[in-house]
């Protein structure tokens, strides 16, 4: 069940439909928020929004989607809905977004950087797990500067351990 309700879009203060727009706007949003505009490749985005008042931003996308970071040499899945809560160097309640660690897919909670700046980015976990990584590793260094390894067609969601 989709957390994004007709009430929730009716509050929304940016609301977009379509792939082009919403990826220019997710990335405007992330550059805004001192984040790395990479942190979230998505693929045929069909829907994004924000309210400014909370800080709740939601992206849609047609399929989940499994990417490498390259840099890091992470595998991340990406839901077909994805939900935070944004402000300045932080994405906080994250929903929709786990990582591979050793075997076991884990959700991320929060992203933050450090303060003061160091160059790094942190990815927590609900449970407390956390890594450090630097900020480069998902700062887009072009239009596909994150590489898609693969995506799920009737491949079941990533199970949260």
């Amino acid at each position: 069940m989709s957390l994004i309700t007709d009430e929730v879009r009716a509050k929304a203060d940016e609301l977009y439909h379509g792939d082009a727009i919403c990826q220019e706007k997710s990335k405007f949003l992330l550059t805004e928020m001192d984040l790395p505009n990479g942190l979230l490749p998505m693929k045929d985005m069909l829907e994004c929004g924000y309210i400014k008042e909370t800080g709740f931003v939601w992206l849609k996308q047609k399929k989940s989607t499994t990417h490498k970071f390259e840099k890091v040499g992470r595998l991340a899945s990406y839901a077909t809905e994805i939900t935070a809560y944004v402000e300045k160097g932080k994405i906080k309640k994250l929903t929709g977004v786990k990582t591979k660690e050793l075997m076991v897919w884990v959700s991320i909670g929060d992203i933050f950087l450090d303060d003061p700046p160091t160059g790094k980015i942190t990815f927590k976990s609900p449970t407390g797990l956390f890594r450090t990584f630097p900020v480069s590793a998902f700062q887009l260094d072009g239009p596909d500067g994150v590489k898609t390894v693969e995506e799920h067609k009737d491949v079941p969601e990533a199970v949260e351990v």
